[in-house]
């Protein structure tokens, strides 16, 4: 079911059309052999999904170090002039501090993206409870040295208060490139005012597959899942020798408290 107009308000950046309603009919079939991954996990209880806000991992890792590297080029510069010609000029100064502040806000935020997001942001749709929780990783741009903007929190949700919107932007990708995603949004409770908003999926095709699966699970059970050709992927235990970025993420762990919650019968 496609909208002709937004429904929330406001509507995500990039909005292209809103998804079917927690408790209305799917608009889409999921179809195995075209998703990423299948479920982590399902029962009876509870479905969840695996979910990364970062779709490629690695490259940070392996561009920070020359960001940290450009950094020291202002330094030596500025210390190299003084000593031999005394005090610099105030304009060339104000750039190449610009350009340390620049690249070194860059190196840190690459890597911190790069190794602090952990291996999996999975979601848990619990139908008993009718509740949806999220390990979510923050971060902030504006903030990079920050202790307390960066981490993974663990969020609780009504699944009636859901929402899902298919959205593309164009992003810097060379001479640019298309991003489509389906992010969710929670409104409040009887309006359509977004109080919070989360990505769910990359790709609005496989978005709005994995959405169905959620919809289908919470209004008719495991049952109603389709059946995958591969076995769930072990997030916290698989082989990313080769990937440093992966290698030095951590693990999926749940707070003992929710964890128990997300899984279990009300």
């Amino acid at each position: 079911m496609v909208f002709k107009a937004p429904l929330l308000d406001k509507p995500a950046p990039g909005w292209k059309h809103d998804l079917p309603g927690p408790n209305e009919s799917p608009s889409n079939e999921p179809y195995p052999p075209v998703l990423s991954n299948p479920p982590n996990y399902s029962d009876d209880i509870y479905l969840e999904l695996a979910r990364a806000t970062m779709r490629v991992r690695g490259a940070g890792v392996c561009l920070s170090p020359f960001m940290f590297l450009l950094s020291l080029i202002a330094p030596f510069t500025l210390i190299e002039y003084i000593l031999k010609e005394g005090t610099p000029p105030l304009i060339p100064t104000f750039f190449l501090l610009l350009a340390f502040v620049v690249a070194l806000w860059g190196g840190v935020y690459l890597w911190r993206m790069d190794t602090e997001a952990p291996r999996d942001e999975p979601i848990r749709f619990n139908r008993l409870r009718r509740k949806v929780y999220v390990h979510r990783f923050h971060h902030d741009g504006l903030r990079p040295f920050s202790r307390t903007a960066w981490g993974v929190r663990t969020e609780v949700y009504d699944w009636d208060n859901l929402r899902a919107e298919a959205c593309s932007v164009y992003g810097p990708m060379g001479s640019g490139g298309l991003i489509e995603t389906v992010t969710l949004a929670v409104v409040k409770p009887g309006t359509h005012q977004v109080i919070d908003r989360f990505h769910f999926a990359h790709e609005i095709q496989q978005g709005e597959m994995y959405w169905a699966m959620a919809q289908l699970f919470m209004q008719q059970g495991p049952q109603a899942l389709p059946t995958f050709p591969r076995p769930p992927r072990d997030w916290n235990n698989e082989n990313v020798t080769f990937n440093l970025a992966r290698r030095l993420a951590p693990k999926v762990r749940w707070p003992a408290e929710i964890d128990l919650e997300s899984r279990s019968a009300p």
